[in-house]
């Protein structure tokens, strides 16, 4: 199983960037995807994940209302469109495959290798 981050850069305060996920190796319809971000000296956190339909999406406090989620279950990929771009929101952002577990949460089973996003203001 292997999945592929890509499409962070350099970009200003403003900007807006598209993150893609290209799975390969598993079922990817049956798989939640997420995406995470770990700023430099900071743990890896939550950002937006998308349910393995593409029905329920969610997103962090942080990024809501500028970050779009949406998958395609035939190519393999899941995309994260990030708008009005803000310094903090420079890191590496990885995403992730999971399930449900037994607490309802998903459980993030694969990783990509992640994309680094970095804001200039």
């Amino acid at each position: 199983v292997q999945l592929q981050a890509s499409g962070g850069g350099l970009v200003q305060a403003g900007d807006s960037l598209r993150l893609t996920c290209a799975a390969f190796g598993l079922t990817f319809g049956r798989y939640a995807i997420g995406w995470f971000r770990q700023a430099p000296g900071k743990e890896r956190v939550f950002v937006a994940a998308i349910n393995w339909s593409g029905a329920s999406v969610y997103f962090a406090d942080s990024v809501r209302g500028r970050v779009a989620i949406a998958r395609d279950n035939v190519k393999n990929t899941a995309s994260l469109q990030m708008n009005s771009l803000k310094p903090e929101d420079t890191a590496v952002y990885y995403c992730a495959a999971g399930r449900l577990g037994p607490d309802e949460k998903y459980e993030y089973e694969y990783w990509g290798q992640g994309t680094l996003v970095t804001v200039s203001s």
